[in-house]
């Protein structure tokens, strides 16, 4: 029988594809246990994830199949939530694979503001989100190149059930994630933290106090992938079902 935590992981998480496809003003369709978007989406963002029982797999297979006969431009992912799908006959391959997580209410010791510690905000203006989304990507700021088409708009801040958050050294943003409420469980994606930041180990710490604080009293839930999976379970997240992404090889 399927965990009920791992359902609203998946759940929460084909909401968020929703989401930031709507800030593109490209929204996808929410069917019988599966999100869908017969366009093209934003980069590494997949056209189709499921969130209901393994036994549901022929129908999200027929959807699939609906969507590579839609003619999706280029290369594009479904996210496989329970390895319940086989998608080779339909010409895909895996890409990776990975594993919900689901952490309760209680935020880890070491998570709150120190002397070393970073500060954490959330992001309100459109103009920091654009350099949160530089934080993100690992480039510097100050490079003299065209900057690649943003994938975290602006109305991605005026949802209130959306919260990017950023870690602070020196007005120097060094971590950050985005947490999206879904229910009764909070979505933790978009994990960074700056490789050269001198305390790693508080900044995911604090990362996973502040989701907390933003929406207090919800249990945290999302996906990673080995070797970001291990440091999960040290901040003491459970580790649940595993997933796996499916890619279409490009046409032509």
């Amino acid at each position: 029988m399927l965990d009920e935590r791992a359902r609203k992981a998946a759940h929460n998480n084909a909401l968020w594809c929703h989401a930031v496809c709507s800030a593109h003003d490209r929204p996808g369709e929410l069917l019988d246990g599966i999100w869908v978007n017969r366009r093209e989406v934003p980069l590494f963002y997949p056209n189709a994830v499921t969130f209901s029982e393994p036994r549901d797999a022929p129908s999200h297979l027929e959807r699939i199949h609906a969507l590579v006969e839609a003619g999706i431009p280029g290369s594009w992912a479904v996210k496989d939530s329970f390895c319940s799908l086989e998608l080779q006959p339909l010409g895909f391959h895996v890409l990776f694979e990975a594993a919900w997580f689901y952490r309760s209410t209680v935020p880890p010791a070491h998570g709150r503001a120190t002397a070393t510690q970073p500060r954490w905000d959330r992001i309100r203006e459109p103009s920091e989100l654009a350099r949160w989304e530089t934080a993100w990507r690992g480039e510097a700021s100050s490079e003299p190149q065209a900057p690649p088409a943003r994938i975290f708009p602006p109305a991605l801040l005026v949802d209130q059930t959306i919260a990017v958050l950023a870690a602070y050294r020196d007005r120097q943003i060094v971590a950050g994630a985005i947490v999206n409420r879904t229910g009764d469980v909070a979505g933790l994606s978009n994990v960074f933290v700056r490789e050269s930041d001198p305390d790693p180990d508080r900044c995911w710490a604090g990362c996973v106090t502040a989701a907390m604080d933003v929406f207090p009293g919800l249990p945290l839930v999302g996906y990673q992938a080995e070797p970001r999976l291990a440091r999960m379970r040290e901040l003491g997240f459970e580790i649940l079902r595993p997933l796996r992404v499916w890619m279409t090889r490009p046409r032509g």
